[in-house]
């Protein structure tokens, strides 16, 4: 699906704009065609509605957001590689601690070997340079995809280079539906 099409943007806007822009067609749709038929023009924004709400529903709150990114920022190293390495043993992967790499964890899951690089987490802003360390360690190790793991901003040149390279970037709420909801 393209970036900007209507129905990839409403799949990142509220579910309820669906539902209203559904509701609507509908309506002036009973105007022109028969009742039976004026339901189904606006069906697919009706599905686009409850996909993007259940996607909602499972996405972390803002708030949510906030307190991991402040907890994590709060974190030792010790505190943070563990928390990383158990939530993606979690989420099925075998995860190896590597050392002197650019890469701090090696993950393998269903034959496909990722990295994932962590060591600057606590930056205020990250670059390009820690990202293409990345990318190099993982052409030398013939990794099928790296994730670069950040709790601070990343500079827009920073963002094209992933996005240009393949680099998943985890941060935000991504990084909130990772790690697990921290006890006080």
């Amino acid at each position: 699906m393209a970036k900007n099409s209507l129905f990839a943007v409403l799949l990142r806007s509220p579910w309820w704009m669906s539902v209203a822009i559904a509701a609507g067609i509908f309506a002036a749709a009973r105007l022109v065609l028969p009742q039976a038929y004026a339901f189904f023009v606006g069906l697919p924004f009706l599905a686009i509605g409850c996909y993007a709400g259940a996607r909602q529903l499972r996405s972390p709150s803002a708030a949510r957001v906030a307190g991991v990114l402040e907890a994590v920022r709060a974190m030792s190293w010790d505190e943070f590689s563990g928390a990383i390495e158990r939530a993606y043993g979690r989420e099925g992967y075998g995860v190896t601690r590597t050392s002197g790499t650019q890469a701090d964890f090696e993950l393998a899951r269903a034959g496909r070997i990722s990295l994932v690089g962590c060591k600057r987490w606590k930056a205020a802003r990250t670059g390009i340079e820690p990202l293409r360390e990345l990318l190099a360690e993982r052409r030398a190790r013939d990794a099928h995809e790296c994730i670069y793991v950040a709790a601070g901003e990343i500079t827009d040149n920073a963002l094209a280079f992933a996005a240009k390279h393949g680099i998943r970037l985890l941060r935000g709420a991504e990084l909130a539906k990772l790690l697990p909801r921290r006890r006080a």
